[in-house]
């Protein structure tokens, strides 16, 4: 005699629990083989040969009866290692498929056994996991007989498994025989399940109370209120008035997967007119099917060739109806779920709305934001898997495809997120509601009914009498303590429980106590939203399956960048990225790094996109703000002033004259109308979208990456604001065409303007991107790419560009002391350059300001560093001159006088032009560069006066001793005049130390160049007074030319020799203080006796000698402006060795000129 079956022996719940998760591990590895194989980059590279494919065919052809002695076989024998290693992971994913299949029977078989009663409104826990162990198995068995070279990778590991180990794999036999039978497993699984329809029938049956409301269309939920708090305004603070609380969750495609998986295995009942209803109504709501990820069934047809197959049954007349239901699914389903989508995004708004700002309704009408989350997923869910495998064009049924591009998703899937951000940041909120809840209602209610039971067996009331006890025994201070809870203990309990009393024959059915069961669901409900927050939200809201729709995912985000109305709803997008590894399963561990790899890429290019996206609007609204200062400019005043001078003409010479009347700044800011929408209105708006997208969260969690939105944002606006102070400066090395500093100074003022305007859009510290930016416009090269600056461009510009053109074209432009500033007197009409550049608009005190605002002092630094070794290079080729005419010199500076020796020695002397030339160049460098020193001073006078005023009395009263050197190092570098440059100094330092070692090799290596090893022996310190006696003897050449003429009005002469007397202070004191003891007064004044010397000389010429003394006077000033400039020589000593009233006479003669010629 047989013994009784024990309900509570047979650990229904725990085999339950473990085969579901044991079930989609095993869909998940079967899916993923199934991928590999189909794809030819990952399948093993031997199922690709051609070599095999007669053991390939041989093996198709005998499966499962393979013999391994075949000829055909014998190629495997060689590559046997590398087959086994290769195919392990696949034949033992089939080998656990059929152990879990074993075990998923043998289960069904013992609930048979038990006559469990079946109803997903009472025994919650225990029908959804039977339900789901069902659907999972169905979907594993289908998945395994749609695994391409299933029967060449099972043989041929075998074979190879035999050929290693002398036998054949104990589980191939059984292994093959699984893979026939389940070849076509509709055909087998509905044989299966003839014995298992008892339970399996009763379970979808009850499906009946809750699958037809849940699956309404959208106006019927509008009708009903459905999703709506305000809905009922009196009951705002009621908790839902429903038994089956959990139920109201509950996934919706999944009931759909239950339904016509059961009635497929089931289909004799049919007949059955609550069962026909579940199976019409679940296949008019699409004709697609989800097996696993984006692994789909096209269900009607895959319905109707399995009708079609069965024998024996005679289902013509159910496979019309499955082709009649698919034909109004292909109609009418894409529609309906295009209108739910659209009542989701109003209605969950509506609730994200509410909850900002009545968080505390969390507590009794937290049910909504998981129904919200629960329908709004299965509507995802429904649109992805449509939109990617569209119905067969033989259906001849034109779907309009504004059913499926969607372009307002994103705001339904912001919606969803807003919600589940919500629920996270009240967790607190909720806890103390429902602990309260469980304690002083639940507890209460349950041992009532507790009490009220006629006969409870002794291990139900040890299970009810725990629940009851640990419920009762929760406190608020627990959650104000942040105690962390675990009530899982509960919910198994309640599971075992459902187990135990769900059997024909139990002590304690619950089917006669429905009041104790939906109860205790009510509990479980409450339990959850203590302790299983995050996990509810991710059972309800979980949007991983875009992980395996990257195509649509992209598509979709790309449309949300085109629709501005949806910019703000962009950051959801890295926010799903979040989601991914949710897919993961742990018997399948080697996805999670594609899967991480695939989510961290997408969270950063959509990140990436939304920061360029805004960029690109900020840099249209840079450019508007730059076009609208631009018509500020001074400039620009020009004909206002004009019209204005015009108006006492009559007013038919203006009619005749006046062209039409230009739009003055400011009109664009007159409005007639608010509603027409300016182009300065769209971009705000998009900044404000797309800003607010930013700033939506602070970090999105991403596969153990962090990342942040704003920093992200920050980023890439440096970059584009780097790029965009350059591009400003429209500089073309082709044309040599660069903008002028002051209007480039505006632009970026109007650029700071517009990002310090960010601030009020995205919580950003706008003066760190100022701070990391505008620093590296002061170096020669970014550290962003290394390119280069406005520094290196405005620095390259003035030195190659405007600056030889003035000492290249002599005559053209001049330098002004009275101007301050190069200004341009005559157009050199052989250079086209030339015709476009004033250099004045360039090179005067106001675009200076303007420069060293832009560069700053290091940026100044850089310039004068670059001037002066250019400067140092000219000193260079004047020292080789002086060593070409030593002897000359030498006997000049001995001989300065006796007129008669000097004049013969002067002929003697070779290259005066030359020297002039030179000497000519550097005072023209060193004169730009005191005037950008002199605009550094007045910007940073403005900008810093009290550190200024420390540094001015550091100058003036620091000793003179070893730190001299550095305080006016520290002093050019602010902008302050020095006696002697420091930069200069350090040029022909540098300059001197660069030559000793390069001429000590020439030296070695040639003797043909005498110059370098001449320059070698000679001292430094006698080549510097040689070259001053060099200057002195040839100034008086200077009086023969035709541009040497002084300009009183450019307080200047033409060929700027007014230049050599910066350069010759600036070169004697520089060369004097390197080479010499440091006398450099001496050495002046010596220079001073040479030259008055010279030009005295010039005024005892003969008469009919005019072409020698054509400008003499204009030489005789610059004497005086030689001792002016000087920090060594007085007007005493200038005029104890030449009269004054030469001088006097020399400045009225000019100006008299000058006077004449204006």
């Amino acid at each position: 005699m047989s013994r009784a079956m024990v309900p509570s022996q047979q650990k229904l719940a725990e085999k339950l629990t473990i085969l579901n998760d044991r079930g989609r591990g095993m869909l998940t590895r079967i899916y993923n083989i199934k991928k590999m194989l189909t794809n030819t980059d990952s399948k093993p590279p031997f199922l690709s040969d051609k070599s095999l494919e007669s053991a390939f065919k041989y093996l198709l052809k005998k499966f499962p009866n393979i013999d391994n002695h075949a000829g055909a076989l014998q190629v495997i024998n060689n590559i046997k290692q590398d087959v086994v290693k290769s195919l392990s992971l696949y034949y033992f994913t089939f080998v656990d498929i059929m152990d879990f299949k074993d075990h998923v029977v043998d289960l069904l078989t013992t609930i048979d056994a038990c006559q469990v009663h079946m109803d997903i409104t009472l025994n919650y826990d225990l029908t959804l996991n039977y339900l789901n162990l069902i659907s999972t198995y169905v979907s594993i068995m289908i998945l395994v007989s749609r695994v391409e070279d299933r029967r060449v990778v099972l043989s041929l590991y075998n074979v190879a498994y035999e050929y290693l180990h002398a036998s054949s794999d104990p589980s191939f036999p059984r292994l093959g025989q699984m893979v026939i039978d389940y070849d076509i497993p509709l055909r087998k699984l509905s044989e299966e399940f003839v014995p298992h329809s008892r339970v399996l029938v009763p379970a979808i049956m009850s499906l009946h109370k809750i699958y037809p409301k849940r699956n309404l269309p959208a106006d019927q939920m509008r009708a009903t209120g459905f999703l709506s708090l305000l809905a009922e305004p009196p009951k705002i603070m009621n908790v839902p008035n429903t038994d089956m609380v959990q139920c109201e969750y509950l996934s919706v495609d999944a009931m759909e997967r239950w339904i016509i998986f059961s009635m497929l295995l089931c289909h004799q009942y049919l007949q059955e007119a609550q069962l026909w209803d579940l199976w019409k109504t679940a296949l008019q709501s699409g004709y697609i099917v989800q097996l696993c990820r984006d692994e789909v069934l096209h269900i009607h047809s895959y319905i109707t060739s399995f009708f079609e197959g069965l024998k024996g049954h005679n289902m013509s007349k159910r496979i019309t109806e499955v082709r009649d239901l698919q034909h109004q699914a292909l109609q009418s389903a894409p529609g309906i779920h295009r209108e739910r989508r659209k009542f989701l995004r109003s209605a969950l708004k509506e609730l994200a709305l509410i909850y900002t700002d009545q968080p505390g309704l969390l507590g009794p009408k937290g049910l909504y934001v998981f129904q919200g989350l629960a329908v709004a997923r299965d509507e995802i869910h429904w649109l992805l898997r449509h939109f990617d495998n569209p119905p067969s064009k033989r259906h001849n049924v034109k779907l309009s495809q504004e059913d499926f591009v969607d372009r307002q998703l994103p705001e339904l899937l912001f919606n969803m997120e807003e919600l589940k951000s919500l629920v996270r940041k009240y967790n607190q909120v909720v806890q103390r509601y429902y602990v309260q809840y469980l304690a002083g209602f639940d507890s209460v209610l349950l041992n009532q009914l507790i009490q009220n039971l006629a006969h409870c067996p002794e291990d139900e009331s040890v299970i009810l009498s725990s629940l009851y006890n640990t419920i009762a025994a929760l406190s608020v201070k627990q959650v104000e303590a942040n105690e962390v809870f675990d009530l899982r203990g509960i919910r198994l309990d309640w599971f075992r429980l459902q187990a135990y009393t769900g059997v024909s024959r139990a002590g304690l059915v619950l089917r006669d106590h429905q009041d104790l069961g939906k109860h205790l669901n009510m509990i479980i409900y409450h339990t959850k939203m203590v302790d299983y927050l995050d996990e509810l939200l991710n059972e309800t809201g979980d949007l991983s399956i875009y992980c395996f729709y990257t195509q649509i995912f992209e598509h979709q985000f790309k449309q949300c960048m085109e629709f501005p109305a949806q910019h703000r709803y962009s950051i959801v997008f890295p926010i799903i990225c979040g989601h991914f590894m949710n897919a993961t399963h742990e018997l399948c561990p080697e996805e999670r790094h594609s899967i991480g790899t695939t989510s961290v890429q997408y969270a950063h290019w959509f990140l990436k996109e939304m920061s360029d996206e805004v960029n690109q609007v900020i840099t249209a609204i840079c450019e508007e703000q730059c076009m609208l200062n631009y018509k500020l400019l001074p400039k620009h005043s020009a004909a206002s002033i004009l019209q204005s001078s015009n108006k006492h003409k009559k007013k038919q010479d203006k009619k005749k004259n006046q062209g039409p009347e230009e739009e003055k700044p400011g009109m664009e800011s007159a409005r007639k109308n608010r509603e027409n929408f300016t182009r300065m209105d769209k971009l705000h708006m998009a900044l404000t979208e797309l800003c607010y997208a930013i700033n939506y969260c602070n970090v999105i969690q991403v596969w153990e990456h962090g990342f942040v939105p704003r920093e992200f944002f920050i980023q890439h606006l440096e970059t584009r604001f780097n790029k965009a102070l350059v591009g400003m400066m429209m500089y073309n090395p082709d044309t040599s065409e660069i903008a002028k500093p002051s209007e480039l100074l505006s632009s970026v003022k109007a650029i700071m303007s517009v990002l310090q305007g960010l601030e009020n859009y995205v919580q950003i510290d706008i003066a760190r991107v100022f701070n990391s930016v505008l620093p590296q416009q002061t170096q020669a090269t970014d550290s962003f790419n290394g390119e280069k600056t406005i520094t290196a461009n405005y620095t390259n510009w003035y030195l190659e560009v405007l600056l030889r053109r003035v000492t290249v074209n002599m005559g053209h432009i001049v330098y002004s002391p009275n101007h301050k500033a190069f200004v341009t007197v005559a157009q050199d009409n052989n250079s086209k350059e030339n015709l476009y550049l004033a250099a004045e608009e360039y090179a005067d005190l106001t675009e200076l300001r303007a420069l060293a605002e832009l560069i700053g002092p290091y940026g100044m630094r850089y310039l004068g560093e670059r001037l002066m070794g250019h400067v140092a290079s000219q000193v260079e080729e004047l020292k080789k001159l002086v060593i070409q005419n030593k002897e000359v010199l030498f006997n000049m500076r001995t001989s300065f006088d006796k007129p008669e020796v000097m004049r013969d020695l002067f002929r003697r002397l070779g290259n005066v032009d030359s020297v002039l030339m030179r000497m000519t160049i550097i005072g023209i460098l060193l004169s730009y560069r005191s005037l950008a020193q002199e605009a550094l001073l007045d910007v940073l006078e403005d900008r810093i006066p009290f550190l200024m005023a420390s540094v001015q009395d550091l100058q003036h009263f620091v000793p003179n001793m070893k730190d001299t050197k550095v305080v006016n190092e520290m002093a050019s570098a602010a902008g302050l005049s020095c006696d002697i440059d420091p930069l200069l100094i350090s040029a022909l330092r540098s300059q001197k130390n660069e030559d000793t070692p390069r001429t000590s090799t020439s030296s070695q290596s040639s003797d043909t160049e005498g110059i370098p090893e001449q320059m070698a022996n000679e001292s430094d310190y006698e080549l510097a007074c040689l070259l001053m006696v060099f200057v002195a003897v040839s100034i008086p050449t200077l009086a023969k030319k035709d541009f040497s003429v002084f300009k009183a009005s450019l307080e200047g002469n033409l060929n700027n020799s007014h230049c050599l007397a910066k350069a010759v202070n600036q070169i004697a004191g520089a060369l004097f203080t390197i080479h010499g003891p440091g006398d450099v007064s001496d050495r002046l004044q010596e220079f001073l006796a040479l030259a008055s010397s010279s030009l005295l000389r010039l005024g005892q010429s003969q008469e009919q000698d005019k072409e020698t003394v054509r400008n003499r006077e204009s030489v005789y000033i610059l004497l005086d402006l030689i001792v002016q400039e000087s920090p060594y020589l007085t007007m005493d000593l200038l005029e104890s060795c030449f009269p004054y009233a030469l001088l006097r006479n020399a400045y009225h003669t000019v100006y008299k000129a000058s006077a004449v010629d204006n």
